[in-house]
């Protein structure tokens, strides 16, 4: 197999890997408010608006093998990954409550991990996805 191959290879795992990331993502926070009855709050909702997308963005480039989606990732990533952390820092910092009314995020717990925990997780995995494609094609 040749070089180019093997980077084209290579870049159609991280596409599959970022794509895989956002649905699981989309997934559990849908099954998390529609499945459980949690209601999300103000932050939970703006990083949902944040992930959504990546889904259909990161699925169509896979489909199509468009490395260069990295140029509209990085931002909604990089902008879900801040406001995830921004959020799990308010949790931190309140002794477990979220500041936001009502908030779900601290009424569910999956492996110790509350539910902007679990954002910011996906929103760094997905954005050192798109920074690994950024990185392969330069």
């Amino acid at each position: 197999m040749t070089q180019r191959a093997t980077d084209r290879l290579d870049a159609h795992a991280l596409l599959a890997f970022g794509a895989l990331v956002a649905a699981v993502a989309t997934a559990g926070s849908l099954y998390f408010s529609l499945g459980m009855g949690l209601v999300p709050c103000e932050l939970c909702w703006y990083q949902r608006i944040l992930m959504y997308p990546l889904v259909v963005v990161l699925g169509v480039a896979l489909l199509e093998r468009r490395v260069g989606v990295y140029r509209t990732v990085l931002p909604l990533s990089a902008g879900g990954a801040a406001l995830a952390a921004y959020h799990s820092w308010l949790q931190l910092a309140s002794g477990g409550r979220c500041a936001f009314g009502g908030c779900a995020a601290v009424q569910l717990r999956v492996v110790g991990l509350t539910i902007p925990n679990l954002s910011l997780i996906a929103f760094v995995l997905i954005t050192a996805t798109a920074a690994a494609l950024w990185a392969d094609e330069r």
